[in-house]
C-alpha cells in the first residue's frame, strides 16, 4: 500500500510563506498525477492543485498566483510553496495521487496574526 507523509506545515502570519512537502512509498511514483487537497474547519476536502507526470500545474482560482505546486520524482516527492498567505488558506492540507489512494495525516497551515 501507498503511504503519504506530509509535513512542514505550521503557523504563519498574512502574507507570510510556507512550504509543504509529501513524501510517498511505492515505485510508481512518477507516474501519477499528485494533488494537494484541504480541509478547513466545518467544510468538505477541496482539491488546491494538481501536478501531471509531464509537469504540468493547475490551481484553483483562490491560490493562482500565490501557490506554487512542484515534484521531484526521483525522491518520490511533492511540494506546495505558498506565498502571500491569506487567513481563508487555514486548513489542514493532504496530498494524494489521482485515482486516490490511502490518505496521510495531513498537516495543519494557520494563517493569523
Amino acid at each position: 500500500q501507498v503511504q503519504l507523509v506530509e509535513s512542514g506545515g505550521g503557523l504563519a502570519q498574512p502574507g507570510g510563506s510556507l512550504k509543504l512537502s509529501c513524501v510517498a512509498s511505492g515505485s510508481s511514483f512518477r507516474n501519477y498525477v499528485m494533488t494537494w487537497y484541504r480541509q478547513a474547519p466545518g467544510k468538505q476536502r477541496e482539491w488546491v492543485a494538481t501536478i501531471s507526470s509531464a509537469g504540468r500545474t493547475n490551481y484553483i482560482v483562490s491560490v493562482k498566483g500565490r501557490f506554487t505546486i512542484s515534484r521531484d520524482d526521483a525522491k518520490n516527492a511533492l511540494y506546495l510553496q505558498m506565498n502571500s498567505l491569506k487567513p481563508e488558506d487555514t486548513a489542514v492540507y493532504y496530498c494524494n495521487r489521482v485515482p486516490n489512494t490511502n490518505w496521510g495525516q495531513g498537516t495543519q497551515v494557520t494563517v493569523s496574526s
